[in-house]
């Protein structure tokens, strides 16, 4: 209960700050939701305003979700992950947090704890079209929608979706666009996940951290980055199994990489010089041709990476790699 006081006299005093200088609304609509299977907590989001990625949402792996829109407070954010790690579940916290806030009605704000507990509040002068949906292990909300069937229909498309958190969180935006979405447009979007259990590495817990700023089309974006992304944790993959001697699940990985991202000539590049360094040059050498003959100036960086052993210091193999 202490602990619980100190948090909303800290809330009371930012918002009191806040009031001071007037905000814009950040009218939106996101998801909030927490994956079944493996526990990773999420946020997307879409508006039709600058950078909506950097005030909407917040994560903490093995605490909870948070997406804070309308006139946006941030300590809904900070406060709202403080309070689920010290106990509270996402109701709880979010009851306490609008309780110390004057001004509530002009927010709109969702939290889903690491057990999938959900919450959301839709403020009674959040600008119209403005609604939330709570489900189970998720909400979704938006305000200022050109029309009221828009978070229901984010609803049924993330309890239908297929694949991963990732596919099914941006499932909901792309079936809030289709349903008229934001009544000024599109401008920006984001995606941030994070592992359901901390690994201790921080590092490693933020598995898609993703803003689209400003955009025409912010959701295809958004979807091409979260390829992207996929791209480069299976080259991270790749390397691992390298480095534990498991060639064929590194293949695997390299190739399934390659498959997401054509045209990212940087991909085979590392693949083949992962082959090389390990005595394979047979597999590494067709590599090599195809990214030489795409972007030359790869074959500059060879002698390169010898020198600093990244590559061995053989001149055979090197001469049989700048001959591609």
């Amino acid at each position: 209960m202490r602990h619980t006081t100190a948090f909303l006299l800290l809330f009371l005093a930012l918002s009191g700050r806040a009031a001071e200088v007037p905000r814009r609304p950040v009218h939106t609509y996101s998801i909030v939701a927490r994956d079944p299977v493996t526990g990773d907590l999420g946020v997307a989001v879409q508006s039709h305003w600058f950078s909506v990625g950097s005030a909407v949402p917040w994560a903490e792996p093995g605490v909870g979700a948070v997406a804070t829109q309308s006139f946006t407070e941030p300590s809904y954010g900070s406060l709202g992950l403080a309070l689920m790690k010290a106990g509270k579940t996402a109701p709880e916290a979010m009851k306490a947090l609008l309780s110390a806030d004057a001004d509530r009605e002009v927010r709109q704000v969702a939290m889903v704890d690491a057990q999938g507990r959900a919450a959301a509040h839709t403020g009674a002068k959040c600008i119209q079209a403005a609604g939330h949906e709570v489900g189970e292990g998720f909400t979704v909300e938006a305000n200022l929608m050109d029309r009221a069937t828009v978070w229901p229909a984010m609803a049924r498309a993330f309890r239908s979706a297929k694949g991963d958190l990732a596919n099914r969180l941006l499932a909901a935006l792309r079936a809030a666009q289709a349903e008229g979405g934001d009544i000024r447009g599109q401008q920006s979007a984001a995606i941030l996940i994070v592992k359901g259990k901390p690994s201790g590495q921080p590092w490693n817990d933020r598995l898609f951290d993703l803003r689209v700023e400003d955009h025409p089309d912010p959701l295809k974006e958004l979807g091409r980055l979260i390829q992207l992304r996929r791209a480069y944790r299976l080259m991270d993959e790749g390397d691992g199994f390298v480095t534990a001697g498991k060639w064929a699940e590194a293949k695997a990985s390299y190739e399934a990489a390659a498959k997401l991202a054509p045209g990212i000539w940087e991909m085979p590049f590392w693949q083949a010089v992962a082959l090389a360094s390990s005595g394979k040059l047979t597999e590494a050498l067709p590599l090599f041709k195809q990214v030489f003959a795409a972007e030359p100036f790869w074959k500059r960086l060879v002698p390169r990476l010898a020198e600093v052993d990244q590559l061995p210091k053989d001149p055979a193999l090197l001469k049989a790699i700048e001959a591609q």
